[in-house]
This record gives C-alpha cells, structure tokens and sequence, in this order.
C-alpha cells in the first residue's frame, strides 16, 4: 500500500500498474479462449464448456442480442443464477457494450422496482424457474410498471417473450467498446427500496480481479466452486470466477448452498478453492462433525468476507478442513483487501489483510475526517485504480459518500494494526450509543464467543427511554440454562466494562440471513423488540 503523498492519481497512472490492461471484459474472453482453448471453464450438472466454446457461442449471443435491437450503453438487469448460460450472457453483454446490472436471483419486486428506477433498463434476463419461484410474473409486474423495459429474455421456456437459447443473430461488427467505459453495474449491498447503482469500467473490474486471483494463488489448475450467487462481487470477482479465468482455471456451478450439494460436488470435482459468508462456514462446519462420507481433501483455500468473522471459528476452519483460511473485506465500490496464505495463524484469524494493489491508499480517519494514530478504530476511507469515483447517475448520494479529495467513506469501523494489518470492526450504524458511552457490537461478540458454552453471537442495539439505546445479545447455544446474569459474570471477569456487557440476551437457533447469507441484524432488532414487548 503506498502513502497518500505518493497515490496514483489518474487513469494514465493507472495504466501503468502492472497487471493493469486496456482491454474490454470482451476482448480478456477472446485472449482466454485463444490461450486455454480446449481447457474447461465451466461445469453444471452434467455440463461443461472449454474456453473455444463459450467465445463462440458468447458471439452468437451477442448477435441475437444486437438483432432483437439491444445497444451498446443499454442497461440490461441480469439476474441469472449459477449457470453456465450466466456466463455466456454476462459476456455477450459486454461484448456489445450492453451494461448488465447484477441482480440477485432471491431480488423480487421491491428490489427490481428499485433498480428500475436507478437505472432504466431496456431489457431484464431471468430464469424460467429457479428454486421453485417462477420469474415471468415478475417480468410481467415490472414491464407494466416501465414502458422503458422493452425485452424481457427467459432461461429456459416461455410462450410471452424471447427464449434465451433461441437469440442468434447473423455475424456483424461489434460496437467499439473502450476499456474505460463502464462495463457492469453491481449493487450496493443491503439495499432495499431504489439501490445505490456502482459502475465498474471493463479494465478496473479485470485488474479487480487478476490482483485477488495472485493474492489466492490462483492458476490453471484452480478448480474454483461457485456457491454464493455469481451475479455478487465477491464470487463474480474477488477472485471469484473471473479470476479463475485469467488463469484459465475451472469454475463449477453450485445451484445452491446446500451442504448436500457443495460436499459431493467438492469430491466430485477436486475443488481447490471456494468463498464464503461466515453463516454458511457455521453449517458447513457443523454438518462436518456428522458428514463422514464426502472427501473434502482436495480444497486449498477457504475464502471467508462478507460479514464479521468470529475469530474462534476462524481457527476451527483451519484445523477441521486442513486447508489454507483466506480472510476477505472487499466492497462493491472498489478495494480489496486480503490475507496472504503464507501469513501465520494469529494474522489470517483476527485481520483483514493488505490491498491487493500497491496503488491502493487506505485511511482510517475519526468523525471529523482526521486521520487516527494507529491501532485506534475510526471510518475506513479509501481511493485506488479500481474504486469507482461515485455511484451512477446519483449525484446527491455521492456529495454524501465521497469525501472532497476523492475517497469512498465506505462506513465500516476499523483500525490498522502495527503490523499494518486490517482489523474491521462491523458498520459504524451498528453502534450502539448507551447513556452516551459507545458500543461496538463486533467487540462484544468476540468476547461472547469466548464462552465455551457458547457458539456463535450478534449484538445489537434497540431502543431505550432511560439509555438512549441497550444492547441486546443474541446466542447459538445448546445450553438452555446460560442465563443473562452468568453472562455478565463471564464478561466481568474477563475484565469486560460494565456499560460494553448486553443488557438483555435472548438465545437463537439459527440465524436470520439476508439474500447475500449475511445476518440479518435487523430482524434482530425487531425480534429483541417483541421479546421485551416493545
């Protein structure tokens, strides 16, 4: 990481990065199938497809696409599950300079409707029918709702519009498409109502994920399981599965997140590598304390971001899976930062890592933009060649995000350690302000976990007449007798202040998840809520 005084400042600096190419998305698929041509790069089911293959039938696609009249600089909502036809279509897209906004397959109404008016698609992408949910009547609710959504395009069968394997169109020239331009819309995470939209270029999003792809050691004999949604940055691209393909490595599709279908498909395949949200790392641990039949012995690294990861469980993933834990904190806009697998035990269990680029600045500042001593918690703020420079078509939004020299106020707590590792600390909105003193709940859960009794634990903060705000602690356990006075006990004695122990606890058994598998803090909230009869 280079200090701010030395940050590369323009795109002309930029290009001079190495790693850095100026290319389109595109024209990095066609070098791909030129250099790995009868190599796979996708698996589904029964299915798979060389790199040779999917390059032709992407310009096939691209075609049809140009044919139906889709145009360059339309924005085209894909929301595709893990699929090879996602590959093909998320390439044929940016091939003809269409820009796909990366919807989640679990989005429904209130999300789309939302991204409809962000950004006025021309065209929406759906399957037929994925987990039992049948998407055309959605198609139908939202072209009602925009005329400015002309096609709608069906994986699968439909007797109402285009069928995605029937779009093929006669050969013509591809519109010129820059690496500079924006080559996808990703979303803003935890959104609901109209989402912030964040466009990423062709050559930033390729550098994005070439950088993450040498942090992970990726290479031709990477064989990278795709289990969180592709149409998310950090499968799609940290280094997820574009990543895997500058190395000409194999992606296999997982259709769900199913311990039932990610342990066989782990043997079947030889996986080597496979990103995660904590939540999921939690059930797959705990069905591998009874799965005995599934050889896993073929992964290398276990990529965990996303969300706060507990420390405790962090060393579990190492001794159980007996493969390399990679630690990931990336956001959407821009950055990532990483741990190295070469790093010791303590580094990969309680820090973030390092950027993935040299040009990456990285500053910890406190509530008046100041920057703070280290090893002291403040806002992350940041800036580098792959961090967008404001949110699409949201100006107001922007004067809110982006400081005045240019970096993103990403809106985590964190602190840098003296080793110049990352430590997050959750979201600043999830502060707890109590009679004035100030909580971090990702504080407070560590030391929760600490609790032989207890697995797993979130804080949260609800409201309080008296306090302003109390905190509330939520527990995975499988004792029914931990009661809140032996917890303040256990905090107490590990020196714990008295304002930091929870004021309530309530025991769960599972989580609440959002649509990316990260737990939903406001739900419990509300449940904290109608347990004390609020």
């Amino acid at each position: 990481m280079i200090k701010d005084n030395k940050a590369v400042s323009d795109i002309e600096e930029y290009e001079k990065l190495e790693g850095w190419e100026q290319i389109t998305l595109g024209q990095q698929l066609s070098n791909w199938a030129q250099n790995y041509s009868d190599r796979i790069a996708f698996v589904e089911n029964s299915s798979e497809i060389t790199y040779e293959e999917l390059n032709k039938r992407v310009d096939d696609l691209a075609f049809g696409l140009l044919e139906i009249g889709i145009k360059k600089g339309d924005r085209v909502i894909l929301q595709l599950p893990n699929r090879i036809s996602f590959a093909e279509t998320f390439f044929a897209l940016v091939r003809i300079g269409a820009i796909p906004i990366m919807a989640l397959p679990a989005h429904r109404e209130n999300e789309l409707d939302g991204i409809c008016q962000a950004g006025a698609p021309t065209a929406y992408i759906i399957p037929e029918k994925y987990m039992k949910y049948e998407y055309e009547k959605l198609a139908d609710l939202l072209k009602e709702k925009h005329s400015f959504l002309k096609y709608i395009i069906v994986d699968g069968y439909s007797d109402s519009y285009y069928m995605l394997k029937n779009i093929r169109g006669e050969k013509r020239e591809f519109p010129k498409v820059d690496c500079n331009d924006t080559a996808l819309l990703l979303l803003s995470g935890g959104t609901t109502g109209i989402p912030k939209l964040i466009p990423r270029t062709h050559a930033d999003y390729a550098y994005n994920a070439k950088m993450a792809a040498i942090r992970s050691g990726f290479n031709k004999n990477t064989v990278n399981l795709a289990i969180l949604p592709v149409s998310h940055n950090f499968p799609l691209a940290n280094p997820g599965i574009l990543g895997a393909m500058t190395f000409g490595g194999k992606t296999i599709m997982c259709s769900t997140t199913s311990p039932d279908e990610v342990f066989p498909l782990i043997e079947e395949f030889g996986a080597t590598c496979m990103s995660l949200v904590p939540a999921l790392v939690t059930l797959y641990m705990e069905t591998l304390e009874w799965d005995k039949e599934n050889d896993i012995s073929s992964l290398q690294v276990v990529q965990v971001g996303g969300a706060m990861f507990e420390e405790s469980l962090a060393r579990n993933v190492i001794s159980v899976m007996d493969c390399k834990l990679q630690q990931v904190f990336g956001t959407a806009e821009g950055i990532v930062c990483m741990t190295k697998l070469e790093d010791d035990e303590d580094t990969i269990c309680t820090c973030q890592g390092t950027p993935i680029s040299e040009a990456d600045v990285l500053k910890i500042v406190n509530a008046e933009g100041k920057e703070v001593p280290t090893g002291e918690y403040g806002e992350l703020i940041m800036k580098g060649p792959y961090t967008i420079k404001g949110y699409y078509k949201a100006p107001e939004q922007n004067k809110l995000s982006f400081t005045a020299d240019g970096y993103y106020k990403t809106g985590d707590k964190a602190r840098f350690t003296k080793a110049g590792m990352l430590q997050m600390a959750g979201r600043i909105k999830e502060q707890i302000n109590r009679a004035g003193e100030k909580i971090t709940p990702a504080e407070i859960e560590k030391y929760l976990c600490k609790h032989p009794r207890i697995k797993e634990a979130a804080v949260v903060g609800i409201s309080d007449k008296e306090l302003g705000n109390r905190s509330c602690a939520f527990i995975i356990t499988e004792d029914t007798e931990i009661s809140l006075a032996e917890i303040h006990t256990f905090l107490s004695e590990l020196g714990l202040a008295r304002y930091k122990i929870p004021d309530q606890l309530e025991r769960i058994e599972g989580w609440p998840l959002t649509n990316m598998g990260k737990i939903d803090k406001q739900k419990l909230v509300l449940s904290a809520e109608k347990a004390k009869g609020l």
